[in-house]
């Protein structure tokens, strides 16, 4: 078996040193795991972003790696907190700072170190250094204080954690009562055929880690959100084959690109909204 369509780690650790290294090589060469052939400005008007919204953040701080809008769910307010799951280089969370205002707060988890280290130099150049703070952490175990987060938004990284029940129960802890939460990931109506699932490359692609949506929202309501909401459009930036990065191309061929097809009508782009009592 060639590298690219290696198997599944057998821990959960070994599942995010795949991702930090994958992610790791995106911040390096600004380009995104989910489809990095893509300009990235292109994607995200067709995930969403305005126009006003892509110029607004520095070059560099958005790879294509998301697969929508976060902020726009979330309705953000002056002098309110906001955190970032998985904030990669920090195009949301530079997206967020001037909703928040001077008054307000952003923090941005997320556990490579490049990418931590590309989304400071954004913040200082984009001039929100002051608002917008970003931590080294997991996000099933938030470096971020309980009761402290008015709203959390995360954008195509949940699907990529090897513990979603874990996430979504940090993200409880961490809201205030009534804090919101708008998330965009990669969700299946189906589940994956056994051999794709286990595929590594997949894995970092946003595909082989996702939930179906009963699981995904499950998730959210045991950790105790109310009032889930969601929409969703087809993932189309995951199979569009003239988009694809020679990598994952390369891994689609090798799959097949009848089987890549097929596929295509079973995984989603979901927008999901939801609030702590």
């Amino acid at each position: 078996m060639s590298k690219q369509l290696e198997t599944m780690p057998d821990s959960p650790e070994k599942v995010r040193d795949l991702v930090r290294e994958r992610y790791g090589k995106a911040a390096s060469r600004k380009s995104g795991c989910c489809g990095g052939g893509i300009d990235a400005g292109s994607l995200a008007r067709s995930i969403g972003y305005s126009k006003a919204e892509i110029e607004s953040a520095p070059d560099g701080a958005n790879l294509g790696l998301g697969c929508g809008n976060p902020t726009a769910l979330a309705a953000l307010q002056p002098g309110e907190t906001v955190l970032d799951l998985g904030s990669g280089a920090g195009f949301d969370a530079l997206i967020a700072a001037p909703r928040v205002g001077p008054s307000g707060r952003v923090i941005g988890v997320d556990m490579t170190p490049e990418m931590l280290e590309r989304a400071r130099i954004n913040a200082v150049e984009a001039g929100y250094a002051g608002t917008v703070e970003f931590r080294e952490g997991t996000i099933e175990a938030l470096p971020v204080a309980a009761g402290t987060v008015d709203v959390i938004i995360s954008n195509c990284v949940i699907n990529l954690s090897p513990d979603k029940p874990a996430v979504f129960r940090e993200a409880f802890r961490v809201l205030k009562p009534g804090g919101r939460l708008a998330v965009s990931d990669i969700v299946l109506s189906e589940p994956l055929p056994d051999d794709l699932r286990e595929m590594a490359a997949g894995y970092v692609a946003c595909l082989s880690g996702a939930l179906l949506e009963d699981e995904y929202i499950g998730a959210m309501t045991a950790a105790g959100f109310e009032d889930v909401r969601w929409t969703r459009t087809a993932a189309s930036m995951l199979f569009d084959s003239s988009t694809l990065d020679p990598e994952a191309l390369a891994i689609a061929q090798q799959v097949g690109m009848d089987r890549i097809s097929a596929l295509s009508e079973t995984v989603w782009s979901y927008r999901l909204e939801a609030r702590k009592p």
